[in-house]
């Protein structure tokens, strides 16, 4: 491309440069001819005062002698009456030229060796016609020609040479534009996410650029909007094998329960193994469409339904309130239900058997909180244990448990928080906004929303009690 705009311009301005430099050429030899033709012409008519006093030889010969032009200028004078013909100078025209001039009575230009002659007729005081001739060489015809086409195609060739460079640098900032979108889609194609074109360079390049770009991050968010489905999924699992878990543990002894538990445990361990595989990228949070939402309370109660049967089996105490009425939040209920297995599941997991925990619901004006307390040890580290990936590492913990519940609330505008319970052990708190602002974690207002949401808290756990 780049060589075929230098190609393009070279010939478009050579045409130029060719249309114009030969007419002007042409015209620099037209005027050279006339300049030498007009100083012979003045040199002639220097001679007609002369001519018209006197035709005397002598005396002529001193007035060409004066002009300076003796050398190339003859006179001829016809022959009257009783007075012979005058010859002055070198004769170079026809005798038949010279006769027709006469005869004619104007000016004529005519070819001799070396150059051309100027044949101009005088008349004289006699009534007969002289003519002057002056002779006019080639070399003055010619002179300062050769320097004027000399500068001419040095100009031209600076055009040229001007135009070739002037199109090399324009085709550069046209290619170099789309050699790195060519590269781009190259590295893109090898599996380089992260390959991402300027946007830079002519405006239709430019507008490629801004396009091959929003098609990488898509591409990326699709990707890890892939590897997130394929995460929760495998995560959604665990809820029951928790479950097969429990009560695997309470078959007994036997080879029958061993390869239980056994077979179990594998499983176990494949579900984590799919749950970090699929995390390696870094996924994206997606919040709810337009029109998604639920019933918080209905899907508190639903899930409570389904691990009261697994807290009652080992012992555990438990409580539930702020269900009794609609809690309408932006959030979809398998998200939201996905969320509460993901915290309930973790309390089973890593809390001993008999550990009481509870779930409280409060419906604020522009927020709901949802707690999910337990009286276990609680998280030494919170931190550690919200960092999107990061697990305990010694107790099968994955850390996307958290990370669910952290993308659920950001998605609404709201955060999570991990704190201390009045149970004794881990609560984590769950802010979702339901007027989609910002997270309240930012900024002057966020410091408001944390504070009101710490006195909330604060007269939950005293108006709390396990039965």
């Amino acid at each position: 491309m780049r060589w075929a705009l230098v190609k393009v311009c070279l010939a478009v301005t050579t045409m130029v440069v060719v249309a114009f430099a030969v007419p002007l050429g042409l015209v620099i030899k037209e005027m050279a001819r006339d300049r030498a033709f007009s100083n012979a012409e003045r040199e002639a008519a220097a001679l007609a005062p002369a001519l018209s006093i006197t035709t005397d030889r002598d005396k002529l010969e001193r007035v060409v002698a004066s002009a300076g032009s003796d050398a190339g200028m003859a006179v001829h004078i016809p022959a009257v009456d009783d007075t012979a013909a005058v010859d002055l100078g070198r004769q170079r025209a026809a005798d038949r030229d010279i006769a027709t001039v006469r005869r004619l009575g104007r000016a004529s230009t005519t070819e001799v060796p070396g150059g051309s002659t100027l044949l101009q007729p005088v008349a004289l005081s006699s009534g007969a016609i002289a003519v002057v001739e002056v002779y006019v060489p080639e070399s003055e015809v010619s002179n300062g020609v050769g320097t004027a086409w000399a500068v001419l195609a040095a100009v031209g060739v600076a055009l040229i040479l001007g135009s070739v460079a002037v199109a090399d640098r324009l085709g550069g900032r046209m290619v170099q534009p789309a050699q790195r979108l060519v590269e781009g889609a190259h590295e893109l194609g090898e599996g380089k996410l992260g390959a991402r074109v300027p946007e830079e360079g002519p405006n239709e390049l430019r507008l490629a650029a801004v396009a091959f770009n929003s098609m990488a991050d898509q591409v990326v968010q699709l990707l890890a909007n892939e590897r997130e489905l394929a995460a929760d999924l495998s995560h959604r699992l665990r809820t029951p094998l928790t479950v097969l878990r429990l009560n695997a543990a309470s078959l007994g002894d036997g080879p029958a329960a061993e390869q239980t538990r056994a077979a179990v445990a594998q499983l176990e361990r494949e579900v984590d193994t799919i749950i970090r595989t699929a995390r390696e990228a870094k996924p994206q949070t997606v919040a709810a469409g337009p029109g998604a939402g639920c019933d918080a309370g209905e899907v508190v109660r639903e899930r409570m339904g389904f691990w009261s049967a697994l807290a009652e089996d080992e012992g555990r105490k438990w409580r539930v309130a702020g269900v009794d009425r609609p809690v309408r939040i932006p959030v979809a209920r398998a998200d939201l239900a996905a969320a509460l297995d993901a915290l309930l599941g973790n309390v089973f997991r890593h809390t001993a058997e008999g550990t009481a925990f509870a779930v409280d619901v409060h419906n604020g004006e522009d927020a709901v909180i949802v707690l999910v307390s337990d009286a276990g040890p609680g998280i030494p580290d919170p931190e550690a244990a919200m960092a999107r990936g990061r697990g305990s590492g010694t107790d099968g913990s994955t850390g996307l448990g958290l990370d669910i519940v952290r993308r659920l609330a950001e998605s609404t505008g709201g955060d999570v928080r991990i704190g201390s319970s009045v149970l004794g052990g881990t609560e984590v708190r769950i802010w979702i906004q339901l007027d989609g602002r910002e997270p309240v974690r930012r900024g002057h207002r966020g410091a408001v929303r944390r504070r009101r949401a710490r006195r909330l808290v604060s007269t939950f756990n005293r108006s709390r009690s396990l039965p």
